[in-house]
């Protein structure tokens, strides 16, 4: 049994961290797996391992990143398992964030956003990953690359392969 100890000087007890992080790491899970109630499930698997590792953290401008990544890793270890892949659960999408743009307020067709989102969750889990990091989240090529780690080269392929997709998809979605 691992032994939890106290963390270091200038990092956040561990209960403090997800209490403010919660809504946050949250959405990123959601956005990952397209499912609230797998990306719950997600969440707490992460912040599982993240617990036994925490007093280890020095940095505490690292925690985010760190959880992120076992977000991603989480994530990756799902979707390798066959019977992840068929299992889904039927829910809503989260509320719809408004963008600030030049300081107005710019909410999308919120059943524009709500196709564009189904459209997203049906890409292959490697191009979805890589498409919500980059679009979803705003990573850099760079930054994503090493969350999933994996090349810059996989990650431009996997873009590329998703909006492409995407692009070939959303005509016919949206007419119908």
């Amino acid at each position: 049994m691992a032994t939890v100890t106290e963390p270091p000087e200038g990092v956040p007890e561990f209960s403090d961290f997800v209490a403010t992080r919660r809504p946050a790491l949250l959405r990123i899970a959601t956005a990952l797996t397209g499912d609230p109630h797998s990306a719950e499930d997600l969440l707490q698997s992460a912040l599982t391992s993240v617990y036994l590792a925490w007093p280890r953290i020095r940095d505490p401008r690292a925690l985010d990143a760190y959880v992120r990544r076992a977000l991603v890793n989480q994530h990756t270890s799902w979707w390798r398992q066959a019977w992840r892949r068929s299992e889904r659960s039927a829910a809503d999408l989260p509320e719809p964030r408004p963008n600030d743009v030049l300081g107005a307020s710019v909410v999308p067709d919120l059943e524009e956003r709500i196709l564009l989102w189904d459209l997203v969750q049906g890409l292959p889990p490697a191009q979805r990953a890589t498409v919500v990091l980059r679009y979803y989240e705003g990573r850099s090529e760079v930054e994503t690359a090493r969350l999933l780690r994996s090349s810059v080269g996989t990650v431009k392929s996997n873009t590329s392969r998703g909006l492409d997709a995407l692009r070939r998809r959303y005509p016919d979605a949206a007419a119908a």
